[in-house]
């Protein structure tokens, strides 16, 4: 329970006229009500919005609904969450959710102001099960009391609440994000967010907006930083003349150049700032506003799922199509690369193609696991043969004297034949997986065997002159034998057992 509503000490009229409404008038008589109220709201910024008058209309809503029929006793407010994040994840909504489970909570029944600023979509029926399950009321102004879910009317009216509270959303972001474009593309305008590397933020005027002109607000825009600005040119003119970005990359840290996250500690407390990294190079040399051109809508993070209660998915910052990028018509700030280097060097490739023009092929892309490190191996040609390597961490960027163990090396062919090899260590309940593995036993071959791992979610795990057989941690099929115990096992990635299990359809997160 958050807060129990109580008023200021002395106040003689408030507090009669909290309890004047825990009386009620039934068959001429007053009798008391028992009924307890939890108070759920919610405010979505404190930036652009006051929390105190929002939260006072909505618990006043919330009050005119109960009266006659109770108090409330217990109030859950979140400020700065959108309707459309999961209850799990606003902070006094995942407390409510708690409450509603402890048989001491308090309270009776949960009453909002209004159905939109508690929930989005279907939510709200979602939560009705829950409810019901610990004998908890859910009252809301739209129904004018408490929701009956076995009501067809009830529940028609909370499915036209979610749509239309979904549709609000809807067409607020689409609005604004329509708005934005057309102010990327024609006006050039800087729209917030940190600057790129090698530029500062300055004032460019007032807002043109008279209203918001007259609030203080002004235009910002970008200015090459004279600390950082020849660095980004170097990067290019290095990549142009063939340089890998490991090797740019191990330059800057080796001349001492201060990486990004090390100039600007104050949006950068999570980093170390230690040193450059190969994808802080990548970053760069793949960002178009260094040609002087505003670009917008590069990157975006895919919602959360939120028509449950409980979340869904959470997406990383995934960078989108570039056809669907908002680039300025015109230049909207001083270029550090011009146009034409740009583009050329996106066409720039520092990886060796083979001579004969052939194409390479690797069998045992993503499954094999360093033994040492328990990191994956990446493919690497060795005279000629398929190979595979494991560096420990260590990469180009490093300093050359800097390596904690060393590289192992396998062979494409000498990795399967041990592999082969170790199949007898495999054990099952499935008499299909047992004939498979006799199958391959009496006829070893290369693609039957890379067949057979990734169907069972195999992985082999390689140390210098030996391999060994892992299976997923989460596959009750296939176990090792109790004889094979290698020194330790290899952790199969959460992002690879997501995969597999989305390919068996069995993914309920």
């Amino acid at each position: 329970m958050d807060a129990v509503l109580d008023l200021p000490d002395g106040d003689v009229l408030g507090l009669w006229a909290a309890t004047r409404t825990q009386r009620v008038r039934h068959h001429g008589r007053m009798v008391e009500s028992r009924l307890r109220f939890a108070f759920y709201g919610r405010v979505s910024t404190k930036e652009y919005q006051d929390p105190v008058s929002s939260r006072r209309w909505q618990i006043d809503f919330a009050a005119e609904l109960v009266a006659g029929h109770g108090r409330i006793v217990a109030e859950y407010f979140d400020v700065g969450y959108s309707r459309e994040v999961a209850w799990t994840d606003r902070p006094a909504a995942a407390r409510l959710l708690a409450a509603i489970t402890d048989s001491d909570r308090g309270f009776d029944a949960i009453v909002v102001g209004e159905y939109a600023r508690a929930f989005h979509g279907s939510q709200a029926i979602h939560l009705a099960p829950l409810l019901h399950r610990h004998g908890v009321q859910m009252w809301l102004p739209e129904v004018d009391g408490p929701v009956d879910l076995t009501n067809p009317t009830h529940q028609a009216l909370l499915m036209l609440l979610g749509a239309h509270s979904k549709q609000e959303v809807q067409r607020a972001r689409f609005r604004t994000t329509a708005a934005m474009q057309a102010q990327a593309r024609e006006q050039g305008r800087h729209l917030g967010g940190r600057p790129p590397y090698g530029y500062r933020v300055v004032d460019a005027g007032p807002h043109p907006n008279s209203a918001h002109a007259a609030w203080g607000r002004r235009l910002h825009r970008l200015t090459p930083d004279p600390q950082t600005a020849p660095w980004v040119a170097w990067i290019f003119t290095q990549r142009l003349e063939g340089h890998s970005i490991a090797r740019i990359a191990r330059m800057l840290n080796e001349t001492g150049v201060p990486c990004p996250s090390a100039v600007d500690r104050t949006r950068n407390p999570h980093r170390p700032g230690e040193a450059w990294q190969l994808r802080t190079v990548a970053a760069i040399l793949a960002n178009p506003r260094y040609t002087g051109r505003q670009v917008w809508n590069r990157q975006h993070t895919p919602l959360r799922r939120t028509d449950d209660v409980v979340p869904g998915v959470t997406g990383l910052r995934k960078l989108t199509p570039s056809p669907r990028w908002a680039i300025s018509d015109k230049p909207a700030h001083e270029a550090l690369v011009s146009e034409s280097d740009f583009v050329a060097a996106q066409a720039v490739s520092a990886r060796r193609r083979p001579t004969d023009g052939a194409r390479r092929t690797y069998l045992l892309v993503g499954l094999l696991r360093c033994g040492s490190c328990g990191r994956s191996m990446e493919s690497q040609l060795s005279h000629g043969h398929a190979a595979y390597r494991c560096r420990h961490g260590h990469t180009s960027a490093h300093p050359v004297g800097i390596r904690l163990a060393p590289n192992l090396y396998l062979r494409e062919d000498v990795i399967l034949a041990r592999a082969l090899a170790r199949l007898h260590t495999i054990t099952s309940r499935d008499t299909t997986i047992l004939e498979e593995i006799a199958r391959l036993r009496q006829d070893p071959n290369a693609v039957g065997m890379v067949t057979f791992l990734r169907a069972h979610n195999l992985t082999i795990e390689c140390r210098t002159t030996s391999v060994s057989l892992e299976p997923d941690h989460e596959n009750p099929i296939i176990t090792r034998s109790a004889s094979d115990s290698p020194e330790r096992r290899v952790r199969i990635p959460r992002q690879r057992v997501q995969q597999q299990k989305e390919k068996r359809g069995i993914l309920n997160d």
